[in-house]
């Protein structure tokens, strides 16, 4: 059960409103009772006041011993809730339990309250709703929509834009930048600086300025510690729905398009172009000026040197498509089990 000292909690939710929120629905027969329910819990600490989620096999056995009063299940599951759980059939229920934790822990909006040790500059547009706390530092001709909130020791640079109903966490540093609604940025997270621009040379290496800046769609996530370099002359592109993990690295005139999910320490080199849903798993990289097609699925500590082109799966370093990676990898394996000859 979530700590109530960390996590504020709405509801109870009647069984009608959980079926309007979740879009499942009761198996053939069943009305809604008049039951409610007081929160959310995974299916070994549900309880019979709680709403619980099955998902993957593996826990088919908890699922049958479950005490949850009601539960999110696909429809090959359903007939083996137990007696007093009330199955809750969708097609997804794991996206099915997001809408519904979302409706019990909803983000919280801007109050407005504006810590005294703020500095604020006189020339900032903050939309009435902005909350700001301790030591932000809002730079000249900054705008700010309505309610989102600003966390303690943020700094965001002179005419940065945000949008309204972003959350922008503790110690976030932002600068040339535009960022639209619903952004959610992760503290520690460093949006703006110099990209890494410079032309080598024996005689010193010489810095070539930064001149794009960073543009961040709609409903985009950005975890902690993770930074995005502006451009060098176009823009850095984060597109919209994107969801980037902890630690992550993006280079100047990187483009994501709508929905690209970025793992905890991958990073992109500068130029490349990531198409729509596709995604960069944990600790890969790509070199730059490369284009990944939508779709595509960079596989774990992956090392992409070329194009990958829509839909399709790499693995290994160099990366590879995904069944002649493992055709290599069977073949060493035949070369070193093989008995050594006399």
């Amino acid at each position: 059960m979530p700590d109530q000292r960390f996590h504020h909690r709405a509801g109870p939710f009647t069984l009608a409103s959980i079926l309007e929120i979740t879009g499942a629905r009761l198996a053939e027969g069943m009305t809604p009772d008049e039951a409610s329910y007081m929160d959310v819990a995974s299916l070994d600490q549900a309880s019979d006041n709680t709403v619980s989620f099955l998902d993957n096999r593996k826990y088919l056995n908890q699922f049958k011993e479950t005490k949850a009063g009601a539960c999110l299940v696909s429809p090959d599951f359903a007939e083996h809730a137990p007696e007093g759980t009330v199955a809750l059939i969708t097609e997804k229920p794991y996206r099915a339990y997001a809408k519904l934790a979302q409706a019990f822990y909803p983000q919280a909006g801007g109050s407005g309250e504006r810590h005294p040790t703020a500095i604020i500059a006189d020339t900032a547009d903050l939309d009435p709703s902005v909350t700001i706390g301790p030591y932000a530092v809002i730079g000249e001709g900054v705008k700010i929509g309505a309610e989102t909130q600003i966390g303690a020791h943020v700094v965001i640079g002179d005419q940065v834009q945000i949008g309204a109903r972003g959350q922008i966490a503790n110690q976030v540093s932002i600068s040339h930048a535009l960022i639209g609604d619903m952004v959610k940025i992760h503290p520690g997270v460093r949006i703006g600086q110099d990209g890494f621009g410079f032309d080598m040379s024996a005689e010193g290496h010489l810095r070539v300025p930064q001149l794009g800046r960073v543009v961040i769609e709609d409903d985009v996530e950005i975890g902690a510690n993770s930074t995005i370099d502006r451009g060098a002359g176009p823009d850095t592109v984060v597109g919209q729905g994107s969801r980037i993990d902890n630690l992550v690295q993006i280079a100047h005139n990187v483009k994501l398009g709508p929905g690209v999910v970025l793992v905890s320490q991958s990073g992109i080199a500068g130029s490349t172009e990531m198409g729509p849903f596709s995604v960069l798993a944990a600790q890969a990289g790509l070199a730059g000026h490369l284009k990944i097609g939508a779709g595509a699925q960079i596989g774990a500590k992956a090392g992409v040197m070329r194009d990958v082109p829509a839909g399709e799966q790499v693995l290994g370093a160099p990366a590879l498509p995904i069944k002649q990676f493992f055709r290599q990898v069977a073949a060493i394996k035949k070369l070193t089990d093989a008995p050594k000859q006399k």
